[in-house]
């Protein structure tokens, strides 16, 4: 009974504790445009939002990765575009001792969930700034958008790998 007890704690020992660390955040890059300006602001009409997610992951180094979120806001007053805000935030981290499941989910769940509030915050000042009522972003559950794109891929018969997460909200 000691020995197997003492084989377990070996096995824990051997195995690399995982790890989910940020080791740098920062926003990468970020505009705001008003292509009809001044005229927009006379136009009455009610604004139309949507919201765009977009993430791209680099491989910086054995167990770090360059993680960049872009968040795009496309505001229409009927056929004119009111602004369009973008903002590309993106954050290093470091992520070992995951298997390769746990490392892919990390990616496209944790650190988006990670990046977007600081994204959310530069476009809600960037609309303001721009002479708009201010944006308040909702939260968004990307643990729900991975699942439905996990569910999609497996029904496409694609697998997770080539998944990311991206798309409207």
């Amino acid at each position: 009974m000691a020995e197997e007890q003492n084989q377990d704690v070996a096995a824990e020992e051997q195995q690399p504790q995982a790890q989910f660390q940020l080791q740098k955040l920062y926003l990468k890059d970020a505009s705001f445009e008003l292509p009809n300006a001044p005229q927009i602001f006379q136009d009455d009409g009610q604004v139309e939002i949507k919201l765009n997610l977009a993430q791209k992951v680099e491989n910086l180094a054995e167990g770090v990765k360059e993680v960049m979120l872009t968040v795009t806001v496309t505001a229409t007053i009927g056929e004119k575009t009111a602004y369009l805000a973008e903002a590309q935030q993106a954050g290093i981290f470091a992520i070992a001792g995951l298997n390769e499941q746990s490392e892919h989910a990390a990616i496209n769940t944790l650190c988006p969930h990670t990046l977007f509030p600081y994204a959310r915050r530069v476009i809600t000042d960037m609309v303001a700034d721009g002479g708009f009522p201010p944006l308040v972003l909702q939260p968004i559950n990307f643990d729900q958008i991975y699942a439905q794109r996990l569910q999609e891929a497996q029904a496409q018969g694609n697998g997770a790998e080539n998944m990311d997460v991206q798309g409207n909200a």
